[in-house]
């Protein structure tokens, strides 16, 4: 989970002209948000903004939210009271609220927080430059039938080595526990080939690896050159663009790993041994009551499906403990599960109920034995974590660097399996891609040396 200001690179004004407005922008929840407040930062900079880490400085704060977890609206609500005193000095500071606590609070935050210029969903972001230069308190929340896409400026500023790319955003699996149908909207697909002209674009401004994004990513369908695209052949087209070295994708759904996604990952070169493959639940009770529309078993197969096809394979997943019904029975069954699975990194989470979803009209569990399920889980993932990173050790592993380390002489990057690796490397830079030998394991990264020469 994400929640940090979010600096995108902007050109310099110009000499003589008028000083640029300053853009805060506090970033909650998945990969999807970040992406989105890159989107935002991008549309209000047309509008003369900057973006600054110190929200003091601002002439705007936004903060775009994430309503997944529990007390995520109220979470929201604190900042922004935190906000008042700011607001109290600098009369005309903008404070606006995106993303998906937005899309379901609505009106209730003008309500609750006068200080609150503008509330806007996150299909609607890219009207902002307009809301931004309206007069009093604006709010769209609406699920607009242009693409949002089609209308925010084109990217223009030099990148990092990696970049997240969006290609399929909402959902219409209706998960017992999820929000994401009713503040993301249905699952829509964008054009392949305005996909392939971003990348081309990301990869002429230095990226050298692109994380495809979807709250479903793994279901993208969308138009391309004779007929629909799934996810496996957008994939394999991007692999042939020139300097696009590395390609990720996440989140995925168990039941949209199609033959040719999967084949993908033993084809593929560019596609990175690492799948993140959201379960929740080892009981087939409990995944039918959060119509999860799957059976432990029958991920258990897609498990052995993928590993056949690239045997090298990191995996890593998502659960929920404590869902509403969940037994000892229920709760061994996930054990179990990841047990025979060995994943190697995984989200947890105690059932939280999200206001108007069908799980929220169930009772819950007491809160002491959500507790203690967590913590049995998360020790198991731990131990299995920290076996597959001391296997790592004498490996020989790509690391992409993405900045300096703390030491002197030390880069930072991640490997073809998304393990963080401090490597010594004094001559190495940010967008290099080396081959490293891993030479320890820490807790939650690795370190090696590189292999030059």
């Amino acid at each position: 989970m994400t929640e940090q200001p979010t600096e995108i690179a902007t050109d310099a004004p110009a000499e003589g002209t008028e000083a640029p407005k300053k853009l805060f922008i506090k970033t909650y929840g998945c990969q999807m948000n970040v992406y989105d407040s890159e989107r935002m930062a991008e549309a209000l900079g047309a509008k003369g903004y900057v973006t600054t880490e110190v929200a003091e400085e601002a002439d705007m704060v936004l903060l775009n939210t994430c309503h997944i977890r529990e007390k995520a609206a109220e979470k929201v609500y604190s900042d922004l009271g935190r906000l008042r005193p700011l607001k109290q000095a600098k009369p005309d500071l903008k404070i606006g609220v995106a993303g998906c606590v937005a899309q379901a609070e609505g009106e209730e935050i003008l309500r609750r927080m006068p200080l609150v210029d503008l509330v806007v969903g996150p299909q609607s972001y890219h009207r902002l430059p307009e809301m931004v230069e309206a007069k009093g308190k604006v709010i769209d929340t609406d699920f607009p039938e242009e693409d949002k896409f089609d209308h925010l400026p084109k990217r223009k500023a030099l990148r990092g080595p990696t970049a997240f790319l969006t290609v399929q955003e909402g959902c219409d699996k209706f998960c017992a526990f999820c929000v994401v149908p009713y503040t993301r909207g249905a699952e829509v697909s964008r054009p392949a080939a305005r996909l392939l002209a971003e990348a081309r674009d990301l990869v002429s401004r230095g990226v050298r690896e692109i994380t495809l994004l979807g709250q479903n990513v793994n279901g993208y369908h969308g138009a391309g050159d004779g007929g629909t695209w799934g996810l496996g052949r957008l994939i394999r087209e991007m692999a042939a663009i020139d300097g696009l070295d590395r390609l990720r994708y996440t989140t995925s759904h168990p039941n949209d790993m199609d033959d040719d996604l999967i084949a993908a990952h033993a084809e593929v070169p560019q596609l990175m041994p690492y799948l993140h493959l959201p379960v929740q639940s080892g009981s087939d009770r409990i995944l039918k009551a959060m119509n999860r529309k799957h059976t432990a078993e029958q991920y258990l197969r897609l498990i052995e499906r993928i590993r056949a096809a690239r045997p090298d394979i990191l995996l890593s997943s998502d659960f929920i403990v404590g869902f509403p019904g969940e037994t000892d029975a229920d709760f061994e069954a996930t054990m179990d599960l990841i047990r025979a699975v060995g994943f190697g990194a995984a989200f947890s989470f105690k059932y939280s109920a999200r206001p108007g979803t069908p799980a929220a009209e169930k009772p819950e569990l007491p809160a002491e034995l959500c507790d203690a399920r967590l913590q049995a889980l998360q020790a198991l993932i731990t131990e299995q974590q920290r076996a597959v990173q001391v296997a790592m050790v004498g490996r020989e592993v790509g690391v992409l660097y993405e900045k300096p380390g703390r030491l002197p002489g030390q880069m930072v990057g991640k490997s073809d399996h998304l393990h963080a690796v401090h490597v010594a490397d004094s001559l190495g830079k940010p967008g290099d891609l080396v081959r490293v030998r891993i030479t320890a394991s820490a807790p939650n990264s690795l370190a090696g040396e590189p292999l030059r020469g």
